[in-house]
């Protein structure tokens, strides 16, 4: 695999292959948790730590691991990382805790961390990994405070909690899981119909994992 640099990974992941927006990955703790920015925020951190983490210990130690038990260590390392992340809410933000339920420990199942150890621990190098996961995981968190941001001021009037100068009516429908459905999937249509439509002016034609520039008088 050609060597990508810190620039190009963080493009990749917040931008190109958003891992919510681009991938579809991602999506339960999305409309679980983002009724209020504080709790997406505390999520995401979340899971930008794990998802780091757990590719930089995976990375480092992927020519150690047999291949039919890979799948079991990347769970147990990846448990081991949410473990530290619930411990630390549990001591030091009880409340955010609270309120995210059993939702900081169905980060194991996050299909976004385990995808990146799996698709790019296992195959690049430990500070790439890195690089890689961190990026993933800053790319889910910026999408969840967008989604959090919307549904906070239109179902609560708040933002962090902090109530806005103005007033107006609230809609109830926004503090409930459906509303964040529906964002995301106009999230999703606006970044893939834009990516389409500039891959289309630049001559680029996506085919499975391969990306393949056109030029006159045939595809390369």
């Amino acid at each position: 695999m050609a060597t990508e640099t810190p620039k190009q990974i963080a493009i990749r992941n917040i931008w190109l292959d958003n891992q919510v927006l681009r991938q579809i990955l991602g999506i339960c703790s999305s409309l679980a948790v983002t009724n209020r920015m504080q709790n997406s925020l505390v999520m995401g951190l979340g899971v930008v730590f794990t998802t780091a983490i757990s590719s930089l210990i995976l990375s480092a130690l992927r020519s150690y691991i047999p291949q039919r038990i890979r799948m079991i260590v990347q769970v147990l390392v990846i448990s081991f990382c949410v473990i530290l992340v619930n411990i630390s809410l549990q001591a030091f933000f009880p409340s955010v805790s609270k309120q995210l339920g059993p939702y900081v420990g169905l980060i194991i199942t996050n299909c976004i961390i385990m995808g990146r150890a799996e698709a790019y621990a296992a195959k690049n190098p430990p500070l790439a990994s890195l690089l890689d996961g961190l990026f993933a995981g800053l790319g889910y968190t910026i999408v969840l405070l967008m989604i959090s941001l919307i549904r906070e001021v239109l179902g609560f009037g708040t933002i962090f909690g902090v109530a806005l100068p103005f007033t107006f009516t609230t809609w109830t429908l926004m503090v409930m899981p459906p509303a964040a459905f529906f964002i995301i999937g106009t999230f999703v249509w606006a970044v893939n119909n834009y990516q389409a439509r500039r891959e289309e002016k630049q001559g680029i034609v996506r085919s499975g994992d391969l990306t393949i520039q056109k030029k006159e008088g045939g595809a390369q």
